[in-house]
Formats: C-alpha cells, sequence, structure tokens
C-alpha cells in the first residue's frame, strides 16, 4: 500500500533542566529503540518515503544499474609484500564481498584464499570484517567480525595452514589485534558496552580461556581512547592513548618482553604526539611548544620523555606536517601547503631531498599502503575531481615511476577531457578566504539555473580532499555542479583552520558553508532555487544548522545520519563515544559551552518558518549517531515548518553508521539521494 500521508509522532513533554535553564523536549520517548512504538514510528516514516517516492523508484533502479555499470566487478587491489607473501584483495563478478588471498614468495605462486568475505556473511543482514593480522611465522591469523553494523568485533583466530578456526573468541573488540613474537601471544583492544569507547589493552595466549587475559591497560579517563600497534621497525609493541587534544604512548620492546611497557612521555593536556621507531631513534611527530603545524623530534630508546626531544624537522607557519613514513634509506613527509598535498623524499643521511611533482590546480595525492622497511619503493595514490585513481610505485633511488593500477570506470561513455575542474576562493563575513573545489561537465553552461551540489563535513580535523567518483557522474552528466566547500573546522588550510572551526568558534564552521552558498549564487554558478547541500554525520549537524540559518538559500537537502541533537547528547555520558567528544564541541556541563552549544544545535533551534525539501538518513544499529537524533529532529520539523515542501525520513532497519554493508548496496543509498535531487530538478527521464 503506497503511504502519502505524513506521520505525526505523539508529544510526550520532557523537561530536560541543567544550569537553571530548562529545555522541553516533547519526542525524547524516541530514545528507547526497545518500545514497539518507536519501531513502528520509523516504519511509518519509511511506508511514507516509499509512498511519496513511489515514482522514482524504477529511476532508482536505472540509477542504481548506472553506477554499478561503471564498476569494474571482478577488481582486485595492487598486491603489497610483507614477511615474505604477497597480499591483495579481490572481488568476484556478482558477489558483495572482499575475497583476502596470498602468494608466497611471487605472484606467480598459488593463490591461498584466506578468507572469503561473500561465504562469511551467508545468513547476516550485515557484515564487516575487521583487521586481519597474520603471525609472524606466517601460519596463522587474527581476524574480526562485526554483524550487527555497531562496530563491535569478534575476534577470532584461523590456521591459514589447515583453515582450522580455533575455539579462541573475543566479543567486543576493535576488530584487531597485534601478534608478539611467539605466534602465540598477541594484544587486543576491548570496548566499553554501554558507551563503546576504547579502554582496555587485553593480552590473550591461544588456547586459554578468555577470561584469564591479562588486563595490560585500562584507560580510565573517559575522554580518552586507547589502541595498540606494533613498529614497522617490529621491535615494539605500542599501546596508544588519545583524546582530540592529547595524546600518550606506552612502550614495549620485543627483544625484552619481560620488562612489559613503559610510558613513552606522559600525557600533558594540549601535546598531541605520535612515534615512529627507526634504528636506535625513536622520530616524534608533535604540537608540542605551540607547533600549530607540527614538527618533527627525534629521542634516543631509553631516556624518551619529552625533555629529551630534539628538533629534527622545524614547525613552519604555513606547512602542515601530516604523517611520516620510515624506509632503511629514506624517510617520506606528507605535507600540506595552501590546501594541496605535498609528498616530500628525504634521504636519512642528508645527501638528497625532493618533492614529488604535482601540477594541477587542485588534486589529492596520498602515501599508500608500505608495509616493507627494507625497499626503495614508494607507493603512493593519486586522483582528482576528474581524474581516476592511480597507484603509483616510485623508485625513490632513479626517480622512476610505475603505474601499478588505474580506476577503470566502465560503460564506455568516460572521458576525463569531457570534464571541467577548478578551485574558487570564497570570502567570508569574517574576511577569511575560503576555498572550493568544483567539478562539471564541460557542456554545463553556469548560470542561475544550473543545479549546484554543495558538500563539506568540517569537523574534527578533518579534510575532505578533492577525490573522483564514479557514482558522482551520474549527476554531472544530468547537468549538476559538484562543489566541496573547504570551511573551517577541517585542516585543509593547516592546524588553525581546524582550531578556528572548533568549541566556541564552532560556527564559523556553519556560517562558512552559508557564505560559499552565497558566493556561487553571487557568482551566478546557481541560485537558491536550484543550489542543494549535503553532508553526513558531523556533516548532518552542518547540515541541520545552515537550515535553521539561512533555508531560503537551499531548494533541497540532504542530511545522513545526522547528529544534530547536540546538546541532549552531549549531557548524556552513556551514549556511545560522547565524553571523548568534550575537546571537539565542549563540555555542555560548563554553562559556556552549554549556551554556546545550545545556540546552535539544530534540534533545540527549530523554529516556524520556511524550510527547504530535506531527505533525511539514519540507521536504526547506528553506534555513531543514534537513530533517535534524525528521527527527532524530522518530527519536531514536521511540527513547526510552515510550507509544505518535502521531508522524508529513512532509516535503515539493518544497518549502522556506514550504510548497507555490501559494495554494490550502498549504491542503491546513493541512488536514492541523487533521484531525490534530480526528481526536484525535475531531471528525471525514464
Amino acid at each position: 500500500m503506497i503511504k502519502k500521508e505524513a506521520p505525526v509522532a505523539k508529544k510526550i513533554k520532557k523537561e530536560l533542566v541543567i544550569h537553571e535553564d530548562i529545555r522541553i523536549d516533547n519526542y525524547y520517548w524516541l530514545n528507547d529503540r526497545d518500545n514497539p512504538e518507536v519501531i513502528s514510528y520509523l516504519k511509518s516514516e519509511n511506508e511514507f518515503y516509499n509512498g511519496m517516492t513511489a515514482h522514482t523508484k524504477p529511476f532508482q533502479e536505472e540509477l542504481f544499474k548506472e553506477m554499478k555499470g561503471r564498476i569494474k566487478e571482478d577488481d582486485s587491489s595492487v598486491p603489497y609484500k610483507l614477511n615474505g607473501y604477497w597480499y591483495k584483495t579481490r572481488y568476484e563478478t556478482g558477489r558483495e564481498y572482499p575475497i583476502y588471498s596470498r602468494f608466497k614468495d611471487t605472484m606467480e605462486s598459488p593463490e591461498e584464499i584466506m578468507f572469503n568475505g561473500n561465504e562469511m556473511a551467508k545468513g547476516h543482514d550485515y557484515f564487516s570484517m575487521g583487521g586481519i593480522a597474520v603471525s609472524p611465522d606466517n601460519t596463522l591469523a587474527i581476524f574480526g567480525v562485526d554483524t550487527v553494523s555497531r562496530r563491535e568485533y569478534v575476534l577470532r583466530v584461523k590456521n591459514l595452514e589447515t583453515g582450522e578456526i580455533f575455539d579462541d573468541r573475543i566479543e567486543n573488540t576493535t576488530g584487531g589485534g597485534v601478534w608478539a613474537n611467539d605466534n602465540k601471544t598477541f594484544f587486543y583492544t576491548k570496548k566499553n558496552t554501554v558507551t563503546l569507547r576504547s579502554d582496555k589493552i587485553y593480552k590473550h595466549i591461544l588456547g586459554t580461556p578468555t577470561s584469564e587475559d591479562e588486563l595490560v591497560f585500562h584507560e580510565e579517563d573517559d575522554t580518552f581512547s586507547t589502541f595498540v600497534y606494533k613498529t614497522k621497525s617490529k621491535k615494539y609493541i605500542v599501546i596508544g592513548s588519545y583524546s582530540t587534544l592529547t595524546s600518550e604512548f606506552q612502550i614495549m620492546s620485543l627483544e625484552r618482553p619481560e620488562e612489559g611497557f613503559r610510558t613513552f612521555s606522559p600525557r600533558v593536556r594540549g601535546v598531541e604526539y605520535s612515534i615512529l621507531h627507526y634504528g636506535e631513534s625513536f622520530f616524534v611527530l608533535t604540537n608540542k611548544n605551540g607547533a600549530t603545524n607540527f614538527k618533527l623530534m627525534k629521542v634516543g630508546e631509553e631516556n624518551t620523555e619529552a625533555d629529551y626531544w630534539e628538533e629534527f624537522i622545524e614547525h613552519r607557519e604555513h606547512v602542515l606536517l601530516e604523517d611520516v613514513d620510515i624506509f632503511k634509506d629514506y624517510y617520506v613527509l606528507s605535507e600540506r601547503e595552501n590546501g594541496l598535498n605535498r609528498i616530500r623524499i628525504v634521504r636519512w643521511d642528508g645527501s638528497e631531498s625532493y618533492d614529488l611533482p604535482f601540477n594541477s590546480e587542485t588534486y589529492t595525492a596520498h602515501v599508500g599502503n608500505n608495509r616493507d622497511f627494507n625497499t626503495n619503493i614508494l607507493r603512493y595514490s593519486y586522483n582528482s575531481l576528474t581524474t581516476p585513481s592511480s597507484v603509483i610505485d616510485f623508485n625513490m633511488t632513479t626517480k622512476e615511476e610505475r603505474i601499478m593500477k588505474e580506476q577503470e570506470v566502465l560503460g564506455g561513455k568516460f572521458d576525463k577531457n569531457n570534464y571541467i575542474e577548478n578551485r574558487l576562493w570564497a570570502v567570508a563575513r569574517d574576511g577569511v578566504k575560503i576555498p572550493i573545489s568544483l567539478v562539471r561537465h564541460k557542456n554545463t553552461k553556469l548560470s542561475k539555473d544550473t543545479p549546484l551540489l554543495q558538500y563539506a563535513y568540517g569537523s574534527y580535523g578533518y579534510t575532505i580532499d578533492p577525490y573522483f567518483s564514479t557514482v558522482r557522474l551520474s549527476l554531472l552528466d544530468r547537468g549538476f555542479v559538484y562543489a566541496i566547500a573547504h570551511i573551517r573546522g577541517g585542516e585543509y588550510l593547516g592546524r588553525k583552520w581546524y582550531e578556528d572551526g572548533k568549541l566556541l568558534k564552532k560556527k564559523n564552521t556553519f556560517t562558512d558553508f552559508i557564505d560559499c552558498s552565497k558566493f556561487l549564487i553571487d557568482q551566478k554558478i546557481t541560485d537558491s532555487s536550484h543550489l542543494y547541500a549535503m553532508g553526513g554525520s558531523a556533516g548532518g549537524l552542518l547540515m541541520g544548522a545552515i537550515v535553521n540559518m539561512a533555508p531560503e538559500l537551499y531548494n533541497g537537502i540532504i542530511a545522513s545520519v545526522p547528529f544534530v541533537d547536540v546538546v541532549t547528547t552531549m549531557l548524556d555520558d552513556s551514549i556511545p563515544l560522547t565524553t571523548g567528544e568534550y575537546d571537539e564541541w565542549g563540555n555542555p556541563n560548563e554553562v559556556a559551552y552549554y549556551n554556546y552549544m545550545k545556540s546552535y544545535s539544530p534540534y533545540d533551534n527549530v523554529r516556524k518558518q520556511d524550510y527547504p525539501n530535506m531527505f533525511v538518513t539514519t540507521g536504526l544499529h547506528d553506534s555513531q549517531v543514534q537513530y533517535f537524533e534524525p528521527a527527532k529532529w524530522v518530527a519536531k520539523l514536521r511540527e513547526l515548518k510552515k510550507n509544505n515542501k518535502l521531508l522524508f525520513l529513512d532509516t535503515n532497519m539493518e544497518a549502522g553508521h556506514g550504510g548497507a554493508s555490501g559494495r554494490f548496496e550502498a549504491l542503491r543509498e546513493a541512488a536514492k539521494e541523487y533521484a531525490f535531487l534530480l526528481d526536484l530538478e525535475r531531471k528525471i527521464v525514464l
């Protein structure tokens, strides 16, 4: 039955009181996923969405087939070498999940299939594998499986020679493990069952009951999370603790494991650092002493505290040092200047240093999977808004490069020369210049009648680089312009760009996006009747903020798994991940942060006004942004919005934060979003 009457959520008044301030939440009851009425309401919203968009279903299927048709179904990764084996991941035609395999010594050796995701996923609505860790003697593999979509993985161990799955079963982990050198002991990270915070590191010995596992480290500060890994030199096991602003590490020598773990350098609030081991030294990437864009320090293996760190690469005001990769004869710096990636190669002996040449106006280049320490080959990837991704092996000695793989765009229609990419700079209301990366088909003329989709994220210092997407072609080929607004809250223009878009400066993120929209309209690249905005998770918060602040600028909004009930969520430390977010958003138990947060929280600021057409998505099992945030938001929008524009809530009743788990099923979600936009533009042609 087609349902075309919008559901109305019942109202149950709940007073939320703190700092002598009262907020009324009439839809708080939707927080209870075990309440049958909640499930019934979510299903009624799904029925309404499906009913109202029934006319687009054939087009959604056409889009899905079109998107799928561009993907090479029997695809595989570029193999990498580790400890005498070549490893690769491949897909088979028509199958949703990857197959993980390896080859001994050379790629001409017989293929050994370690894991077939398609077989493992049978009987599950959702399936995801965690990290695979092969033992030092190459015979065993730790692997994690999540069949719920809450990023809680069950760890198992497989004998790669016999195929036997051991009885050892460890629940509620982050999905990976780290082997010691004895091929029977490994370390893993467990999550708090309520908050899902990664808070404990355990040591497990194969064949022993998990109840006897030794607790190696407990991160008791609930604003921190923890993890464990092995250095590339294979000489140390490292336990890391991190919050948004602060980090700390502990190290254990694998040559002297009886000494246990010791603190590398004690945590100091506001000081971030990460460590790499090379030779008889550690290298420390840190923001210590005001190094906003980070610098590289060096210290010996014994006295590793910060007082002993010596400068190796100085801090630079206009260059963000993002990462360092270490090889036997070279180290490689991943840097960002003026928003663009830079890869710098330096010999340890100081005899040579140079940058890889990238000459485009806007592009993305990242150091790739470089597991082998004793090599002069650097693997990196390159792509842009118009250029499909390439995986390149670069010989750091001869400077010769070999393209190992170029992303194939099937279907016979794609030609990169048919698309135009460029970068523009909008001026924000406070005078700061905001970069925007754009791409369009060369036949798309720019005018006030041109449809444009503006995308951004803008939180956690996460940078949305201008990347290639085969899915996006379905919009570009139908006359859309696609724009990425590199707003404050990310790190596109350095660490300060992030600092100026968080905590008590968070509103810069929202006003930057709005000012980019106004710029695009002023430049007659589009108009408010053809401008659309899209963001997910924290980017969904961005969507919620801009529709409250400037709804008149947009014809449509797509908000995926949006974080919109900011105040209530940040006041509830039982909700997964909340306490670790205080350094990003502020702690609303402090009145200054509470008042600021309340002033922009999308749910708290819904009011009686016109709103754009809106498509909101969520997952019932989402552990990052709980389903009830978008559900409550949509219910309140339905109550208060004054116009009759579309408002849809589509809840995936099986999935979590990342949506559907199969590589093709995820395309169906993209097809829904694009059909929503193209229907509003009346561009659906069957």
